[in-house]
């Protein structure tokens, strides 16, 4: 049997979806909600963080609850690095830490090893749409660079080997702040490791993306018959 909270938010879903609150829209306040349903003030909040959680309203903190915009969805593709698009942009800012933890598992160092550290942030107008830390040893680093068609850290040639590992699980509160959204939304995030030809890991870049807003595609090019015996 439905709940109060979940009758709330089905009769606020269906208002979204059929149009009568359009994007940008305020939703009444709480109180006025809490009043109009007949019932108390944490049954509404409970209701609008189920929306939050369906990505249907935001909440601006001072301003009130509003009606988001449909996210147009932004494609991972497999093996070629943050999503770069002219629709996007994307902040960075660098940092050098050590590596402790499971920074030292995944890049396979001795422990308090000097890394870089890129914290990329990918915005489609003022909304943020992906979040990405990228760690690479500080002997590759020096003259690393981001672009459409590299990541940071070794040259492209130097890469022998990509493992990407994706996993869809909620968010961290760093990862809920920085991507505003809520703590039971959940994210799609991608560990990409890459190596050169004797094993050494050249970077580990941790991604993270709303997953009702992205997709992830991997494509593989099947070895052709013959060409092992080239």
């Amino acid at each position: 049997m439905p709940t109060l909270r979940d009758t709330i938010a089905e009769d606020l879903r269906t208002q979204i979806t059929a149009g009568h609150l359009k994007p940008g829209d305020r939703l009444p306040s709480e109180p006025k909600l809490a009043t109009h349903y007949k019932v108390s003030t944490p049954t509404v909040r409970q209701a609008l963080a189920l929306l939050q959680a369906e990505g249907l309203i935001e909440k601006s903190h001072g301003k009130g609850n509003f009606v988001r915009a449909p996210l147009r969805r932004i494609t991972y593709r497999g093996g070629a690095g943050i999503p770069f698009s002219p629709d996007l942009q994307t902040t960075i800012r660098t940092a050098t830490v050590r590596a402790r933890g499971h920074l030292r598992t995944l890049l396979k160092v001795p422990p308090n090893t000097l890394l870089t550290e890129f914290h990329c942030t990918t915005y489609e107008g003022e909304t943020p749409r992906s979040v990405a830390r990228i760690y690479i040893p500080r002997d590759l680093a020096s003259a690393a660079q981001l672009s459409s068609s590299s990541w940071p850290g070794g040259r492209d040639t130097d890469r022998t080997e990509t493992q990407e590992t994706v996993t869809a699980r909620l968010p961290t509160p760093e990862e809920a702040t920085a991507l505003r959204i809520s703590l039971t939304r959940t994210v799609l995030t991608i560990t990409r490791i890459a190596l050169n030809s004797t094993g050494r890991v050249l970077e580990a870049a941790l991604l993270a993306f709303p997953s009702d807003a992205a997709d992830a595609v991997f494509t593989t090019h099947p070895t052709l018959k013959g060409e092992t015996d080239r």
